[in-house]
């Protein structure tokens, strides 16, 4: 199995984006055949199209980085479609519209994109111009290769931090965040209020893990807990991080005041993606998210005090702490392409130069996938993006693997986290025995 990055808002992008693969294949033919690159007498010439899910100020930034291209290589033309999801790419596709290069957000997606052959193996452009992926940041060039096929670059990349309130620290007396599991569910006790009748009013931490960014692949990276073996068979069941990250939850709930509090508070949360998330005026002390959410508190509530902190290890990963979930988008090269050789050279430099990934990480306070680029003194960095960086580099940090069923296996856990938590499941160790039986046969 290999690896990429599942964040909860891109599950409809998710599904979205298989139904992308599968067209993209039966417009093909199914021929998974990639393009050998042909032997030229110079640079490739032409007009490319490049399609991405980039908007409004986002878009602006991969502009410049497109014309950066251009003026670097005057014989190709770009044409850029930004604002396009996966499924517009898919009917653009149809259409008989060619798309040359193509970057999708969806990286959990890698193994269908691969395995359908939708986006074509990348290897024979790499060896004919000696392209060194030693370069990459080693969690990136892992969840970028699917079953020994590289069919895609990371094209800039995403960690998972612990978001706090400072004010409510300082009126609580806690004096750092939390290091460990423990640390943090007794920073959540002391940060809960509740209502005169008993509800809660302000939660410390959010135990569900299917609140905004607390997922299930995030809080496996707290106990270290794997998916699967090198045969490709699932652990869920065996690996003992399981047991101790769904003890520890089910403790803290209880602690909380019990799954019928925390659900009713839910229910009245605010959207993750609007100026009434929670976190912004005081709803939860904290809550894990990657390095993005600190451009939407800028522009959405530029007056709080917050930090970011790495997210709490069990007590038996301590030295793990630093890693986070990673991950990222994904650029490729769409099996309908018309100029391979054009298309190779904008995704090697959009995914492969210092600059380029520096001007872009900048631009939308991503990560770097570049280990020069993370490294550059032109990064614009302060202590709550170094987190994020870190965790990059952090040989702890993990990625949600990727299948050939994307992320069918995460909602089977999910399904059954959701169980364990309202008390529906009772027996820890059965349900999880179930769901790598499930895990197993759905990738069979």
């Amino acid at each position: 199995m290999t690896a990429s990055i599942s964040w909860p808002r891109r599950v409809r992008g998710a599904l979205i984006v298989s139904a992308f693969a599968l067209a993209l294949s039966a417009c093909t033919g199914g021929n998974t055949t990639p393009p050998t690159p042909t032997t030229t007498s110079g640079t490739p010439t032409g007009t490319i199209t490049l399609a991405h899910f980039y908007s409004d100020r986002e878009a602006g930034v991969i502009q410049q980085a497109v014309d950066n291209f251009t003026a670097a290589y005057p014989g190709i033309k770009v044409s850029v479609q930004s604002g396009q999801d996966d499924r517009q790419m898919r009917e653009a596709i149809a259409d008989g519209q060619a798309i040359d290069v193509a970057i999708t957000e969806a990286g959990d997606q890698l193994g269908v994109l691969c395995s359908s052959g939708s986006f074509v193996n990348l290897a024979p452009f790499t060896r004919k111009d000696g392209t060194d992926l030693g370069l990459l940041l080693p969690n990136a060039a892992a969840y970028t290769e699917f079953q020994g096929k590289r069919c895609a670059l990371p094209m800039m990349g995403n960690a998972t931090g612990l978001y706090y309130n400072t004010d409510m620290f300082h009126d609580a007396g806690i004096t750092s965040p939390p290091k460990t599991l423990d640390q943090l569910a007794a920073d959540a006790v002391k940060l809960t209020t509740y209502n005169d009748d008993g509800s809660i009013a302000t939660l410390g931490f959010m135990p569900f893990m299917e609140y905004y960014e607390t997922t299930v692949p995030g809080m496996a990276v707290t106990v270290q807990a794997k998916w699967f073996d090198d045969a490709g068979k699932s652990t869920v069941g065996t690996d003992p991080g399981w047991k101790t990250l769904l003890n520890w939850q089910k403790n803290l709930i209880n602690k909380l005041g019990g799954y019928k509090k925390i659900n009713a508070w839910m229910a009245d949360s605010g959207d993750e993606f609007s100026e009434q998330n929670d976190f912004y005026f005081g709803r939860v002390a904290m809550m894990i998210d990657p390095q993005s959410r600190m451009t939407y508190i800028a522009s959405e509530a530029p007056d709080m005090n917050y930090a970011v902190a790495p997210l709490p290890m069990s007590t038996d990963h301590v030295a793990a702490y630093g890693a986070g979930l990673v991950g990222g988008s994904l650029i490729g090269i769409p099996k309908g392409s018309k100029n391979p050789e054009a298309a190779w050279l904008l995704v090697k430099f959009l995914a492969m130069d210092t600059d380029t990934q520096v001007l872009i990480g900048n631009g939308l306070k991503i990560v770097p996938t570049l280990t020069s680029a993370v490294n550059s003194p032109a990064l614009k960095k302060d202590a709550n993006y170094q987190v994020f960086l870190d965790a990059a580099l952090n040989p702890g940090s993990m990625a949600s693997p990727t299948t050939v069923i994307g992320v069918d296996y995460q909602d089977l856990m999910a399904q059954f986290v959701q169980d364990w938590e309202s008390g529906e499941a009772k027996d820890l160790q059965a349900g999880l025995t179930d769901v790598a039986a499930q895990i197993d046969e759905a990738l069979t």
